[in-house]
């Protein structure tokens, strides 16, 4: 499976002119430059476009795409729209990798060569991230943000061409970043992030802070996981665990209030039963013996899916 190297990066954003430099300098600094980075403008009203136009003329590799003011800001399904908008302008055969990238980022110099290495010395992994870390608001120190090892994190979603098609590509809805994941273990794929400290990257506003701030940020993930398909009892666990995680305890009451509304007002389901029902013992087995072993007990169940994809492949 190991190809030419060249990588694809597609960045929905819209008036981020507060952090986009950042990522522009830290894209431009790294040790494998991408093939093609497509930046989708989705009708930015600040100094989002200007910014953009100034680095495409030094950048070759920087392609920015406009599209047509919506109104407002979308994240889930207006993300995932606009980042399909910058995909159909390609050809996803000339490129090994994939990788939806949010622009509030700074990234270290070699994450997207480690990210390639960590993809050819194994061709099971499908999609793979650093993690990301945070500058608390209040003590100033960066932090981790919470995250398991068994998802790529939504920001640097990191794919091989291949599993990417596989999957069936993103759902275009909240919860887009989970259920990508889960399609990939239950098709054999490995799914993951990984702690290293030459791929941890500073997220510059805090995960779900990005629209209407964290508390809204967290009711939409209590509805995503609702829509997914996930256990009561499953995310009663997370909400738990997550108590003491930024912002403490409020961030956990506002994931369940998400997912109890989205209950009592009977919305709408992600429609895939087979997908559902791998989920939920996904989940049963998290709660039984923790999600670091069920995890490498799923990915080895179900390796046998992936090699009768991929009979010519072996773990090198």
């Amino acid at each position: 499976m190991k190809g030419s190297g060249r990588y694809l990066l597609i960045s929905p954003c819209r008036d981020e002119a507060r952090y986009l430099r950042r990522t522009l300098e830290s894209v431009a600094a790294q040790s494998v430059l991408p093939a093609l980075w497509i930046v989708v403008d989705d009708g930015s009203t600040d100094e989002t476009p200007a910014i953009l136009a100034d680095y495409a003329r030094r950048l070759p590799y920087l392609r920015v795409v406009q599209r047509e003011n919506r109104g407002s800001r979308q994240v889930g399904p207006g993300v995932i729209e606009a980042f399909y908008h910058g995909l159909e302008t390609v050809d996803l055969d000339d490129f090994d990798y994939l990788c939806k990238l949010d622009v509030d980022l700074d990234l270290p110099n070699r994450y997207f060569e480690l990210l390639i290495e960590r993809m050819e010395s194994n061709p099971r992994v499908g999609t793979t991230s650093g993690k990301p870390w945070f500058i608390h608001p209040h003590s100033g120190e960066t932090v981790p943000e919470t995250c398991g090892d068994e998802m790529s994190v939504g920001m640097t979603k990191f794919y091989r061409v291949t599993c990417f098609r596989e999957i069936g590509g993103f759902v275009r809805q909240v919860m887009w970043d989970g259920i990508d994941c889960h399609r990939c273990r239950m098709l054999g794929w490995i799914a993951e992030s990984r702690d290293l400290p030459a791929t941890r990257f500073v997220h510059l506003r805090p995960q779900g802070a990005s629209h209407k701030g964290i508390w809204t940020g967290r009711l939409r993930a209590g509805f995503g996981q609702y829509f997914m398909g996930t256990s009561p009892f499953y995310y009663l666990a997370v909400a738990i665990y997550r108590l003491p995680s930024h912002p403490a305890v409020i961030g956990s009451v506002a994931m369940l209030l998400g997912y109890a509304g989205s209950w009592l007002q009977r919305a709408p389901r992600y429609e895939d039963p087979e997908f559902r029902r791998f989920l939920r013992s996904y989940q049963r087995a998290c709660l039984r013996m923790g999600k670091r072993a069920a995890t490498l007990r799923t990915n080895s169940d179900r390796a046998h899916l992936w090699h009768s994809r991929h009979p010519s492949l072996r773990l090198q």
